[in-house]
């Protein structure tokens, strides 16, 4: 294992932002995460994955290890049930396609996700009707400080849309280096009334979808939407949706009667956060070489040379206008760094 000082990151973030660690390590073994743990105890540090949720504004002035971790495997079964395992550094959509291709179901609505498997768990990442916590058994994590190995459960982590106990109260604490899903052998849990995938399987003349049926009209949908980061910079979902208070949205709804939106409870609303940005007016609009894409008004971009800080002042600049218009927060879900 090699550390590298001033060490360009632009191949290691989606958005292609150039910035630089100050250093710089790949780590392929949980051993090996230990001993440079325990070998830079004092010394500030980064934890990178896939780079995929996070904006860099800046040049890493830390340690940044990469968390390289590889292996896929299944640990536990019975005649309904698969416990596949995966370590932190397997990317993401690669591995939910190894899952479906052994006809193991749960993963399927999250195909294309961009991202490594040891960060979903933090963001509780979900799409078309299902989340990480829907399937999640548990996962392994180092201790930074201490580098002793912890399982956490599903109920250790704290699940929220989009949040978990490593972006609350674990936050910068442990590093996780495998997560195990429970997926199903048989008895499938097709969904498919989320978003447009019911059309787009009516497209394809599909009555009676496979978990490979799904999959592949999540990942029509998402191309057809969404700019593939190695051609555009960028990272997915920049916006959460917000989850407003029913009273509230009412008074909004009077206003705007064509708001698309999801009952989360009796108290509570959800409202698309791309809707909104793109009656505001900023679908496809462009800043210099930042933007926001002309297909989905959820994602920023940058198209070629944006800094971090440009892109974050787009983003601002949303934030302000929708709240302006509308009187709804709405919160990045990007780690903006």
């Amino acid at each position: 294992m090699t550390i590298h000082s001033d060490y360009s990151l632009k191949n290691y973030n989606t958005f292609g932002i150039e910035a630089k660690a100050k250093q710089f390590a790949a780590v392929q073994t949980v051993e090996e995460l230990k001993t440079i743990l325990r070998e830079t105890q004092g010394q500030k540090k980064f934890i990178l994955g896939g780079g995929s949720n996070m904006l860099l504004t800046q040049d890493i002035d830390a340690l940044v290890l990469h968390i390289d971790l590889k292996g896929k495997s299944i640990v536990q079964e019975d005649d309904d049930f698969v416990w596949v395992e995966s370590k932190a550094g397997e990317n993401w959509h690669d591995f939910v396609l190894w899952t479906i291709n052994q006809d193991f179901g749960g993963l399927e609505n999250m195909s294309l996700i961009p991202g490594n498997v040891g960060t979903t768990p933090v963001q509780n990442i979900g799409a078309y009707g299902t989340e990480i916590k829907d399937t999640f058994a548990h996962c392994e994590a180092v201790n930074i400080a201490t580098q002793e190995l912890k399982t956490f459960t599903k109920e250790a982590c704290h699940f929220g849309y989009r949040e978990s106990i490593f972006k609350q109260e674990a936050k910068d604490q442990y590093i996780i280096t495998s997560v195990v899903f429970k997926l199903t052998k048989r008895h499938h849990n097709i969904v498919t009334s989320y978003g447009d995938i019911t059309k787009e399987l009516e497209k394809q003349n599909i009555s009676m979808p496979t978990l490979k049926d799904v999959s592949n009209a999540v990942i029509a949908i998402r191309k057809s939407k969404l700019p593939d980061p190695k051609e555009l910079g960028n990272s997915g979902s920049f916006f959460k949706n917000p989850i407003i208070t029913k009273v509230a949205f009412e008074a909004i709804h009077a206003l705007h009667p064509e708001m698309p939106h999801y009952i989360v409870s009796e108290t509570e609303v959800k409202v698309p956060a791309g809707w909104l940005i793109e009656q505001a007016g900023f679908k496809g609009k462009r800043f210099g070489d930042a933007g926001i894409h002309k297909n989905q008004a959820l994602v920023l971009v940058n198209y070629g040379n944006a800094t971090g800080q440009e892109i974050l002042a787009v983003s601002k600049n949303i934030q302000a206008t929708v709240l302006k218009e509308f009187g709804i927060s709405i919160e990045a879900e990007v780690n903006v760094i």
